[in-house]
């Protein structure tokens, strides 16, 4: 598992590269939010779309992070109360 911290579009290429090493990667997306909120969509669609393609799964942890993971590992999405 790996923690970065997403800041411009050139980070992509580590991101799958990390992937690629069936690395979990959890990303903090508030530097590039507060630079650039349409390039942080394309960075989200194309990252979305290349963990597609390989079979792994993305999704959003809280307003700040992205959760990407391996071929292999998916994601639960359960709706539960924690009360």
């Amino acid at each position: 598992m790996k923690a970065l911290t997403l800041r411009d579009i050139s980070d992509i290429a580590a991101i799958k590269e990390d992937i690629k090493k069936h690395m979990i990667v959890i990303l903090k997306v508030t530097p590039l939010a507060q630079k650039d909120v349409e390039e942080l969509r394309k960075v989200v669609e194309e990252l979305y779309s290349y963990s597609q393609s390989v079979g792994g799964d993305i999704a959003r942890l809280g307003e700040e992070r992205v959760v990407i993971t391996p071929p292999g590992v998916k994601i639960w999405r359960g709706a539960y109360d924690l009360k």
